[in-house]
């Protein structure tokens, strides 16, 4: 679409002025209204302010040697609204210039190190290219998600027309840092069955939430429980690198979650609640009281019909062993693929360099057609193709054939069969809630638990948040939504835990998703289920395209393929709470997207 680039028309010009040059200052505070820990440094270094007797002295226990100073630019090298990476020879650094000051602060996403300078900065904050993280600009605390950490800011200063960064060498390095928490001010023997703050689930939701109240100040005892037998790790990972160890994928360690008072007690399956006396038991016969419950458990594999299921080398990737004994089982072996879920076709797409054949079955024409259309499932689909990998679609299974407990084969309704040597089951999943059945919790027919803006349920002291969700979601005129993200879960546990402290907020942010595959990323930004209609601009065929998702006359998702940072411009576009209408990215024209406020 040789029009995508063209001279903006004035009324997307307009339109972009409003959203991003129009801009509040911002108050310099962290989201929780403390000021930042690093605010002795000045961050913000105003034009005119840069004498010597304005340098903020150090405090005593900085070295001077412990820091870094270099001269970066002229202070006309950056025009309003701009971002350059900079070097500071012990590291680097990114230099924002926003209402006539100048700030700086990490240059690396925290989550998966994306380049900032990339991304979007708009509102006194800067959006991650790849996955939507926002970072206030002047305390470089992280506001939305996906990730943990924030990052470290640097004092600056003009002199002589001059800007000159002031860095300290071990936060150069590190590009991360995390926010101030409170310890756990009572003595508690670890035996004690009752916790201030009861945690069920170790995924971002969980996590997230026990983070939040540390950070808030919260002083009182955290227990955190899963039935996983790892600390917290990245499981969106899982199906994209499937040699991947449970240490790599890591988010947070023992060490880390003991220095911060965070109780984790590992493979412990909940198995009731009940409400009237505020107790959880689990299956081991722990039986845990609490003050405050949250509910995080995610979800699991749903279930299939099919014959032959004592059969041994079929998994539902779950855990880092799951990924490891798939990708060893695989090894020049012949691969069956059951569903077109994400997790299906990128543990597809991660199995075609090793092994001999990958096969996947769906019962749609297309993979990915309820969620992304028809003609972005087709490109994806002739992606996997000339990558060896055979689609069975409009299928289903009917038996799996194996020998002394080993899958052989799988055979498809359709009368296909299919040799196997190992058989990953990605057809999608539902809520881990059977245990609530008697608990008095309201669920939906699905087993969904309902839960109001705060994510609180019917039952007072009661919490829920992640996968297992119905939640009121804004955009939509507060209509009960499950969106399954891990970018979402982050932000239900952050929600909670402020409920939880009486500090109620409400959910503000715009959904994000992404997917891998042979080393293309799909990325998504909004809500569109129920769409009718998908606007592509660029080229399918050569996977460089950008798709806007609309209902009625109004863009609400964006999905792209090679065309950052358009997902998280749309993001941001979304998160001002203002509306881009199917006409203004019909014309072909969406140069008013891209590249602004940003090199």
């Amino acid at each position: 679409m040789g029009g995508c680039f063209s001279k903006p028309k004035p009324v997307e010009v307009k339109v972009e002025l409003s959203l991003l040059e129009k801009e509040k200052e911002v108050d310099g505070l962290s989201p929780n209204g403390k000021a930042s820990p690093f605010a002795d440094c000045r961050p913000n270094g105003a034009l005119g302010h840069g004498s010597d007797d304005d340098s903020t002295p150090l405090p005593p226990y900085h070295k001077p040697r412990d820091y870094v100073e270099a001269s970066v630019c002229h202070v006309k090298d950056l025009e309003n609204g701009q971002m350059r990476e900079v070097d500071l020879g012990s590291g680097r650094a990114l230099l924002i210039k926003e209402h006539g000051e100048f700030s700086a602060m990490g240059h690396k996403c925290p989550h998966y190190g994306a380049p900032l300078v990339k991304g979007v900065l708009s509102k006194g904050h800067v959006r991650c290219p790849w996955h939507g993280a926002c970072f206030n600009i002047a305390t470089g605390d992280i506001e939305d998600f996906p990730g943990l950490d924030s990052l470290p800011t640097f004092q600056v200063r003009v002199e002589k027309d001059k800007v000159i960064i002031r860095a300290n060498k071990q936060a150069l390095q590190s590009q991360k840092r995390s926010k101030p928490m409170a310890r756990c001010s009572a003595v508690i023997n670890s035996s004690t069955g009752f916790s201030h703050v009861l945690i069920i689930g170790s995924g971002p939701a969980g996590l997230v939430c026990a983070e939040t109240l540390r950070q808030e100040g919260f002083t009182d005892r955290i227990v955190m429980c899963t039935m996983d037998r790892h600390p917290p790790y990245d499981r969106p990972k899982l199906s994209k690198s499937l040699d991947s160890t449970a240490e790599q994928l890591r988010l947070r360690s023992m060490d880390f979650l003991q220095d911060h008072d965070i109780e984790l007690l590992t493979e412990k399956e909940a198995v009731a609640i009940d409400v009237k006396t505020r107790s959880v038991t689990f299956e081991d016969g722990l039986r845990m009281e609490y003050r405050k419950l949250f509910i995080a458990t995610g979800s699991k594999p749903k279930p299939m019909n099919y014959k032959g299921k004592d059969v041994r080398n079929v998994f539902h990737l779950r855990t880092p062993e799951d990924a490891n004994s798939i990708a060893r089982l695989a090894n020049n072996k012949n691969a069956v693929i059951v569903g077109t879920s994400f997790v299906g076709m990128e543990v597809a797409a991660a199995l075609t360099d090793k092994a001999h054949s990958v096969s996947v079955i769906g019962i749609e024409s297309v993979p990915f057609k309820k969620a992304l259309g028809e003609k972005v499932g087709k490109a994806i689909m002739k992606l996997f193709e000339a990558n060896r990998v055979k689609f069975y679609m409009l299928n289903e299974v009917s038996e799996m054939i194996g020998h002394h407990g080993q899958l052989k084969e799988v055979v498809l309704k359709s009368g296909k069969v299919l040799r196997a040597d190992v058989c990953v089951i990605g057809a999608g999943s539902v809520p881990a809630t059977g245990f609530l059945k008697q608990s008095g919790l309201h669920m939906d027919s699905k087993g969904f638990i309902t839960v109001n803006k705060m994510m609180q349920t019917n039952v007072d002291g009661v919490f829920a948040g992640g996968d297992v969700v119905m939640f009121p979601f804004p955009p939509r005129n507060n209509k009960k939504v499950n969106i399954p993200h891990w970018q979402m879960a982050h932000v239900h546990g952050r929600v909670a835990a402020l409920s939880m402290m009486g500090r109620a907020t409400e959910i503000k942010t715009v959904p994000y998703f992404w997917s891998a595959m042979f080393g293309k990323t799909i990325r998504y930004a909004g809500y569109g289920d129920g769409f009718d209609d998908v606007i592509i601009q660029g080229d399918l065929d050569e996977l460089r395209f950008v798709g806007f998702y609309t209902r009625s006359e109004e863009v609400v998702a964006v999905a792209s393929m090679n065309y950052d940072p358009i997902v998280s411009r749309v993001a941001e576009v979304l998160g001002s709470g203002k509306t881009i209408k199917k006409r203004d990215v019909e014309t072909g024209d969406i140069s008013w997207l891209i590249d602004k406020g940003s090199q």
